[in-house]
């Protein structure tokens, strides 16, 4: 053997009940689930005391980029993390062109020196692979991406011949291994598209057994229509729908958790296959721009910044933000996460209530003008949701953990700014809290909401269960320590009780630290 790990309590990711064995490991392989006596080793890890499972999956992430700008996926393996599925909410690093690749072009140039020069899925998974990450990525075709590629961020139909091209890209992605298709229908160009497009696209993704992963176009006050819409599109194109990040947003629609489940739980025993995810914290993370209406950011960012520029739109813009959320204690529940210029990051870690004043403006005055000066690029954190909510959410057998972000560091260029803690804390903030103090689920539960699940969502045949013959993707943790210590004004902070994560059968975390290897891979439907 390469590897023995000895004396564990295994979860295995199937939901089943823990129990105690050895575990041979043998080039990227487990080879023996069993005792292991006697049996000659290269290295041997005590786990006694520990739990061993499967490498979690993050269903929903957003790290496309970022894993070429931080190929260790520091915050990621850190929390036990070895698959990312990338491409979510309907932005996909592949396949681009057109001004849609030339705007990312310019924007990764300018801000973090990275060059993107692949257009297609397989150059794109080249690049990954060239850089050795250490992470496996399985990648989503994204809907916003490709509909830009081809329309532009225009705010009308396709034409059929635009259709066709899009149609044709889902293809030949699907072809290249993606794994499904992804669409933010929260977000532009996607929210300009209606539910015959999107079935037109995902009948093709369903020919070759992918799924749809979705952000609805309204978590909020059409929180309700927006399920029975995709449901509608996953019914006709016959394709499994995994809703992003279910929740209910604001306050007012906190009571419609119910019959939210209601409407995915008859779709449900009508033979719609349907599965969610969510993360563990109380507060969404989106652009500063999201505030704006569907209209105003049509046409892409030059057009957007002519808006805002010209005063008898901008008041239009105001008035309509303003109808949705007239309450002043609105604007104290975002938080400004990031900006770009080095200027305006002293407006980091502040509520736009709190900026507001400081600078002697209204609110939204305070949001527009700093939208102008960063082009458009401000992040934010919005706490919008209960903790009620989320336990019931959390407790659903078909909601999965996904942390809805991007890998990050405490170094280099992906620490800059108060990124949403979830980036660093999502999976042991679930073991430690909603396992351990508050007991929604218990610990076989919440391991395979992380590993199995996923992993059959995603037609994994030998990832995210401990069985002999399966990659050997695997975390080691202590269950009395395990726990997220990242915090919003604090998010650049490391789990504790992880000892190791194993990626392809090879060390990448150890005693807390990551060992600089990279052995992940790009996963491709099928393969």
């Amino acid at each position: 053997m390469d590897l023995i790990i000895k004396d564990a309590t295994v979860i295995d990711g199937s939901g089943a009940p823990g129990f105690q064995a050895d575990l041979g490991l043998k080039g990227d392989c487990i080879e023996i689930v069993g005792q292991l006596r006697d049996v000659p080793s290269t290295a041997v890890i005590q786990a006694g005391g520990k739990v061993v499972c499967p490498g979690f999956i993050d269903i929903h992430s957003h790290s496309d980029y970022h894993l070429l700008i931080n190929p260790q996926s520091e915050s990621k393996i850190r929390q036990g993390v070895t698959t990312e599925v990338g491409g979510n909410c309907g932005y996909a690093a592949a396949p681009i062109g057109n001004q849609a690749l030339k705007e990312r072009q310019d924007h990764y140039k300018e801000n973090f020196d990275l060059e993107l020069d692949w257009k297609t899925l397989p150059e794109y998974g080249r690049r990954l692979e060239k850089a050795k990450i250490s992470v496996n990525y399985a990648p989503l075709i994204g809907h916003n991406t490709i509909r830009a590629t081809v329309m532009g961020m225009e705010n009308r139909p396709p034409t059929p011949r635009e259709l066709t091209q899009m149609e044709a890209l889902t293809e030949e992605a699907m072809q290249d291994g993606a794994f499904g298709i992804s669409s933010g229908l929260f977000y532009p160009p996607a929210c300009y598209a209606r539910a015959p497009e999107l079935i037109a696209l995902c009948k093709v993704a369903a020919r070759y057994g992918g799924f749809l992963s979705c952000h609805i176009r309204s978590e909020g006050p059409r929180l309700l229509e927006a399920l029975d819409e995709i449901i509608l599109v996953a019914r006709e194109a016959r394709i499994p729908l995994q809703i992003s990040h279910l929740k209910t947003a604001e306050g007012a629609n906190w009571h419609k958790l119910s019959n939210a489940f209601e409407i995915i739980e008859k779709a449900q025993a009508q033979g719609v296959p349907i599965t969610a995810d969510r993360y563990p914290y109380l507060a969404s993370n989106a652009g500063l721009q999201a505030l704006l209406p569907d209209w105003a950011l049509a046409g892409g960012k030059e057009a957007q910044l002519r808006r805002l520029r010209d005063q008898s739109t901008r008041r239009r813009i105001q008035r309509e933000i303003l109808e949705n959320h007239p309450e002043e204690e609105y604007w104290e529940k975002i938080l400004i996460s990031e900006a770009v210029s080095e200027e305006n990051q002293r407006w980091v870690g502040f509520t736009v209530a709190e900026a507001a004043v400081r600078h002697a403006k209204s609110p939204l005055e305070f949001v527009f003008d700093l939208l102008l000066r960063e082009s458009m690029k401000v992040e934010a954190i919005y706490f919008i949701m209960n903790e009620q909510n989320l336990l019931e959410i959390l407790s659903k057998p078909y909601v999965m953990i996904g942390s809805d972000s991007a890998c990050r560091a405490h170094y280099g260029p992906l620490c800059k700014g108060k990124p949403h803690p979830r980036a660093f804390g999502t999976f042991p903030r679930v073991l430690d809290r909603f396992v351990n103090r508050e007991g929604v689920l218990n610990l076989e539960e919440a391991v395979y909401k992380m590993t199995g699940a996923p992993a059959h969502l995603l037609g994994l045949m030998d990832r995210g269960l401990i069985r002999e013959g399966f990659k050997a993707d695997i975390v080691i943790f202590d269950p009395r320590k395990i726990t997220d210590t990242a915090t919003y004004q604090n998010p650049a902070s490391y789990p504790e009780g992880i000892d190791c994560v194993i990626v392809n059968g090879a060390i990448t975390v150890e005693n807390g630290s990551h060992t600089g290897i990279g052995k992940g891979c790009v996963l491709a439907k099928g393969n």
